[in-house]
């Protein structure tokens, strides 16, 4: 079933970007404080903290049961953005195993459970992606009304264009649809000019 589209690579990067950066930021902000007394005990401390979760990490995602595992890092790790990142693994392997509610309940506590607005719109719009498969259209479009960094405003109105398709609403949907291609993004996701096509009046031959 294809819940995710340009916000999977997105995530995709994301995690890839915290794989490679994450310890040497942690570090670097923490370097840059300096001076101070205890600060010395405490870098290691939080370079230890980050390795760890780190690891961690990296056997759940590699794992032959990512499902079985994530509770579990979750519930060790909720404070980090790694548990975020888990969370959308999960979510997907629930996908892929066509349980819908499990991949929602991931989704939600990812949204719930992070500070960084992009992992949290990120959550937000995989929600709506698996609540419009579940055919919960209210609740989809209640988390697309949340706020959103503006990169995904065509997201945003792309779902909300499946959302009215899917209710029979085609002159909502053609709107949306239309406001998602003049967004940011919009223009390199031909799929929008695709169904925007296929909402164009008929004419007469």
């Amino acid at each position: 079933m294809e819940i995710y589209s340009t916000e999977e690579q997105q995530a995709e990067a994301i995690k890839r970007f915290f794989r490679e950066n994450g310890i040497t930021l942690a570090v670097a902000a923490i370097a840059g404080i300096g001076g101070m007394y205890g600060w010395k005990a405490y870098n290691q401390s939080q370079i230890d903290n980050a390795e760890a979760a780190s690891e961690a990490y990296t056997q759940v995602v590699e794992s032959d049961d990512v499902l079985a595992k994530a509770d579990g890092f979750l519930a060790a790790n909720g404070d980090s953005n790694y548990a975020v990142l888990a969370a959308f693994v999960a979510a997907k392997e629930a996908v892929d195993n066509n349980n819908l509610t499990l991949a929602a309940e991931k989704l939600t506590w990812a949204s719930e459970n992070v500070a960084n607005p992009e992992l949290q719109a990120t959550a937000l719009l995989r929600l709506a992606r698996v609540q419009v498969a579940q055919e919960q259209y209210d609740a989809a479009l209640a988390n697309l009304a949340k706020p959103m960094p503006a990169a995904f405003a065509s997201q945003q109105a792309e779902v909300k264009g499946d959302i009215y398709l899917a209710q029979g609403e085609q002159e909502k949907a053609r709107e949306a649809y239309q406001t998602a291609l003049s967004a940011e993004g919009g223009a390199n996701n031909p799929m929008l000019q695709i169904k925007l096509d296929d909402l164009a009046p008929k004419t007469a031959v």
